[in-house]
């Protein structure tokens, strides 16, 4: 591998982690300078670097900014109105207790097959706050398991856009990629809610101060552990896990907050507000089936014309329309309609609608700049060429046929931080060899799919979505969200050796 991308990788990797840990400066600021450093190390000019890094923040926010913006002012309305606390008290009661991190990463896994776990992620979150406030602890574990959850089923199963691409680009069949990746995908979700058990309680006193509060409500605000100086009420451990069998209520001598009091007293005669589980679940389902929709109809139109990986695909009528209404963005604003006038009173004043939604968009600003960041350096790293230079390195050794494709997949990864761009070079990289390494085109492409998961940190706006919604920063972000990501990329090479003499 050229010397000089090599550097240009490793400097602007250092770069993040000694601003973001050793500096007063923040993760936006550190991702714009490490994205100027590795674009000056690898000899790009300097004009070339900031259209990169405008570009690249722009293609990220134009993507997925205007869809953070309606998810968190959808989780505010589902807050206020105290629709989140009802589908919390159903998911517990349904579910029982101690078994939430498995529902939440099983449930991540099922809603991010047809729907980027970016947008997924930003519309079950308020969920996993809901049940942790219930809980009263366990939330970094409950986000870390419900955003893992949704990383399996985005690299492994079609008709997300990476596996569909990579079916399509290495002709293995579509039908058996969905079977084998829903099959790595239930196979790999025990380490998913383990590694979540493990190490979520050793992350809840690094919450950030306003996560904490928002999640937990202002009694533990004040620092790590003040919601448990002594025993939980509510049966969790003094660690922040959540221990079988308690019972879930508040003791006995502390009054039960209500879910809606930010709703203020009814006025004379209106009976006070309650949402049920039903009536608060649709302004999640809904935008949910809509994507559904969309991405099904597309992939069978696709399919029907021969056109997987997109090119010369020209949408029949149908799943035109589908196109429409089930782009994220169009879905999560019927979403947010369905919330302010199916959850609020009607008593409820348009100026305080306003306040919330304002509130909404000032805590998903620096959500947004440190994604659209993200992109752009992803962005300088593509158009410097290191992932291209790395797949053709990787190629290039003496490897088991299977292991080409899975480590092509990982280090393109590593380089540029998005998974499907990974898989997508490393099945454009491996479609030459793949008869010469003696593999078919399904394992290939099972092994571009999973070497994509590994180790997803800075230059990955995924990572900023959960870490931001999950309230870790620095060593904290890395621990958690980095190190589960590593855990199911490591637990995906074996099923992928056995897949080998399977397959």
């Amino acid at each position: 591998m050229d010397l000089q991308l090599l550097a240009a990788l490793v400097l602007g990797i250092a770069t993040i982690v000694v601003i973001v840990l050793r500096t007063r400066l923040d993760a936006f600021f550190a991702l714009l300078v490490a994205a100027l450093v590795t674009g000056f190390v690898a000899g790009a000019p300097a004009s070339k670097v900031i259209d990169s890094i405008t570009t690249g923040f722009g293609n990220t926010l134009g993507s997925i900014g205007i869809v953070i913006g309606l998810g968190v002012g959808l989780g505010k309305i589902l807050e206020v109105s105290g629709a989140a606390d009802a589908l919390a008290r159903a998911f517990v009661r349904a579910l029982g207790i101690g078994r939430e991190p498995w529902a939440m990463g099983a449930t991540g896994a099922l809603v991010s097959i047809p729907v980027f776990c970016d947008s997924g992620y930003v519309i079950m979150n308020p969920l996993a706050r809901s049940i942790a406030r219930r809980k009263r602890a366990g939330y970094v574990t409950l986000a870390l398991a419900l955003g893992c959850g949704m990383t399996l089923t985005h690299h492994l199963v079609p008709p997300t856009p990476g596996p569909l691409g990579v079916a399509g680009i290495l002709g293995a069949d579509l039908g058996g990629l969905v079977l084998s990746g829903l099959v790595f995908a239930v196979l790999l979700l025990p380490v998913v809610v383990l590694y979540a058990r493990w190490i979520g309680p050793r992350l809840e006193g690094s919450l950030l101060p306003e996560v904490r509060e928002a999640v937990y409500g202002r009694a533990v605000a004040a620092g790590p552990g003040a919601a448990l100086a002594g025993p939980p009420a509510d049966g969790t451990t003094a660690g922040g896990g959540m221990a079988d069998g308690a019972a879930g209520a508040p003791a006995a001598d502390e009054p039960e907050e209500d879910p809606a009091r930010e709703l203020g007293t009814p006025p004379d005669g209106a009976k006070p507000h309650r949402v049920g589980a039903l009536r608060a679940l649709l302004p999640l389902l809904v935008p949910l089936v809509l994507i559904i929709a969309n991405t099904v109809a597309t992939a069978i139109d696709q399919y029907a014309q021969g056109t997987l990986d997109g090119k010369g695909y020209d949408p029949s009528p149908i799943p035109a329309a589908l196109a429409f209404v089930g782009n994220p963005v169009v879905a999560l604003l019927v979403g947010l309609v369905l919330a302010v006038y199916g959850l609020l009173p009607r008593w409820t004043t348009r100026s305080r609608v306003g306040g919330w939604l304002a509130q909404a968009a000032a805590s998903a600003g620096l959500i947004i700049l440190i994604t659209g960041a993200g992109g752009a350096l992803g962005e300088v790293l593509r158009a410097t060429g290191v992932g291209d230079e790395m797949a053709e390195a990787i190629a290039s050794w003496s490897l088991p046929g299977v292991l080409v494709p899975f480590l092509i997949a990982s280090l393109v990864r590593i380089a540029q931080g998005s998974g499907t761009v990974a898989m997508i070079t490393a099945a454009s990289v491996s479609a030459p060899l793949v008869h010469g390494l003696g593999i078919s085109p399904l394992l290939a492409a099972l092994g571009c799919c999973a070497g994509s998961m590994v180790f997803s940190y800075f230059n990955d706006s995924y990572f900023w979505v959960v870490t931001r919604f999950a309230g870790l920063d620095g060593t904290a972000a890395l621990r958690g969200w980095s190190g589960i990501t590593t855990a199911v990329w490591l637990g995906s090479l074996p099923l992928l050796l056995l897949a080998g003499v399977v397959l």
